[in-house]
């Protein structure tokens, strides 16, 4: 699987030559080769093998960012070793050259949308609280759950760290026969077990849960276990978010 192309100042600024906005000054001023070719477009994209020069010295490249979305399946660990011998989310990306670290974490019990990535710069954003990224979960729940519970969740619940965001929720099916609801709830806080501890507050304990989307990156089309590197585009949009909080 190749590794997405990066914008040509973001790998100036990572490699420590100036600010994004400095490092496009130097572009647009012919001061920067990319295989021996001046190259003065500021949406040029270089890759991992590109040789970068800037006023003639060779820039030192570190090792290339990569961000990738893992389908994590139930049974896994949101860890890179686990002492109890478990499944962990780093098994299932063995194969990578690169060392990718989980963005956040889900619960054992818990599938779905995971980020892996070794930029420390886009990990710290993306888990934040302040930053305001969404996360969407599909719930299972045994039992029909009352409107007015769904509105506590709407409103925000009180637990042990304190009052919860307010949540987006949407009943997607109530099944008389299987005697469970199903429904969506977006937040936008990280904390440890959020989900489960939210539903317990309003004494409809989770049965199944599933993170379905983080921003605007979904599982479509992936299988449990699999992986895929984030498009040039997903990326884009993430760094936008990192842009708009600088």
């Amino acid at each position: 699987m190749e590794q997405a192309m990066e914008r040509l100042q973001k790998v100036m600024a990572a490699c420590g030559v100036a600010s994004r906005r400095e490092c496009e000054k130097y572009i647009t001023a012919g001061r920067v080769t990319v295989n021996g070719q001046v190259v003065t477009e500021l949406g040029t994209r270089v890759g991992p093998r590109d040789t970068i020069t800037v006023d003639g010295t060779p820039l030192r490249r570190k090792t290339a960012r990569r961000t990738i979305l893992l389908y994590k399946p139930r049974g896994v660990v949101t860890t890179m070793k686990d002492p109890q011998g478990r499944r962990t989310v780093a098994d299932l990306v063995a194969n990578l050259p690169d060392r990718l670290y989980p963005v956040g974490r889900l619960d054992y019990q818990t599938e779905g949308l995971l980020l892996m990535t070794n930029d420390g710069e886009l990990a710290q954003h993306l888990t934040h609280p302040s930053h305001h990224v969404n996360k969407t979960y599909e719930v299972e729940v045994r039992g029909k759950v009352p409107e007015e519970k769904l509105d506590l969740l709407r409103l925000g619940v009180p637990l042990d760290d304190g009052l919860t965001a307010p949540a987006v929720v949407y009943v997607k099916d109530v099944d008389p026969v299987k005697h469970v609801t199903k429904f969506t709830i977006t937040i936008h806080e990280g904390r440890n077990r959020q989900v489960r501890r939210m539903c317990d507050f309003i004494g409809f304990p989770v049965k199944h849960l599933k993170r379905i989307q983080v921003g605007n990156l979904t599982l479509e089309g992936m299988k449990k276990g699999q992986y895929r590197d984030l498009t040039p585009e997903e990326l884009e949009e993430l760094e936008k978010g990192m842009e708009r909080h600088e």
